[in-house]
């Protein structure tokens, strides 16, 4: 897999199982439950890619969920991975969407090179002949409550839906809904199925609008160059959707330069 020579050197390693205990005070005696943080990889990617590429598949099975119908293969134990998802999806339109296993690559691989740790690990992998993406599956995370949102602590939880709107934006991720949002006790939020990213679409029309902007996320936007988009994607996303990256950036600017003129630097969070 190609990598990019400007990922930040300084990750901070966030406990590869991270476990915190909460005491939870209650009218009888003091109980306790675990809080079980599901941001494990941050630190620890290559080792994880490693794995999710090589490690030995103990079992297969379906996952009734999604409109791709995935994969879930459990890996040998002892590793820093123990499941992942596999996605075999051919590039080409399906339902009158452009999908790709090769999207869903691109997706971690930008997400590295923006230093957000939002989408899990995920490499190419070839099983029985079909090769597809294989995803880390994080573990101990909840899905996305349509009935009730998930509301995490302020401002933290709002900056992540923050930057979740500006990656969606920049890979015109056109297929973002509840669905593919997935959270932890620590309320990581975790952006999976990038299938119909990645396409040649030049505006943001059908893209949710931002509200606010995560000033040091749209900076490392900012300084990306067609050389750098060629390093870290260049196998996964043809030069016509990496063009047309950077011209959705530049909407992106127009859009963010409008809302500081109505409303100030207050738009940003720093």
């Amino acid at each position: 897999m190609q990598r990019h020579s400007f990922r930040s050197a300084g990750l901070t390693a966030l406990a590869a199982a991270a476990v915190l205990t909460v005491t939870v005070s209650a009218q009888n005696p003091v109980t306790e439950r675990m809080v079980q943080c599901s941001l494990v990889w941050a630190g620890h990617e290559d080792a994880i890619e490693k794995f999710l590429a090589e490690g030995k598949i103990e079992k297969m099975e379906a996952v009734p969920i999604g409109i791709t119908k995935p994969m879930r293969a459990t890996l040998e134990a002892g590793g820093p991975a123990a499941r992942f998802t596999w996605k075999p999806l051919t590039p080409g339109y399906s339902k009158g969407y452009m999908e790709s296993y090769k999207a869903e690559i691109a997706a971690y691989e930008l997400d590295r090179m923006l230093d957000l740790h939002m989408v899990p690990p995920i490499v190419e992998r070839t099983i029985s002949g079909r090769t597809g993406a294989a995803i880390l599956w994080i573990e101990n995370a909840k899905g996305w409550s349509i009935k009730s949102p998930p509301q995490g602590p302020e401002p933290n939880w709002s900056l992540q839906l923050t930057r979740m709107k500006m990656f969606d934006q920049l890979i015109a991720n056109i297929d973002r809904n509840q669905g593919n949002l997935i959270y932890d006790d620590d309320w990581h939020l975790f952006l999976i199925d990038h299938s119909r990213a990645f396409i040649d679409k030049k505006d943001l029309k059908g893209l949710a609008a931002l509200g606010r902007v995560d000033r040091q996320l749209w900076m490392k936007m900012q300084a990306l160059t067609l050389d750098q988009l060629n390093q870290g994607l260049g196998e996964w996303v043809g030069d016509k959707e990496k063009k047309a990256l950077l011209l959705r950036r530049d909407k992106m600017a127009e859009q963010i330069k409008q809302m500081v003129a109505k409303r100030g630097e207050s738009v940003f969070y720093d």
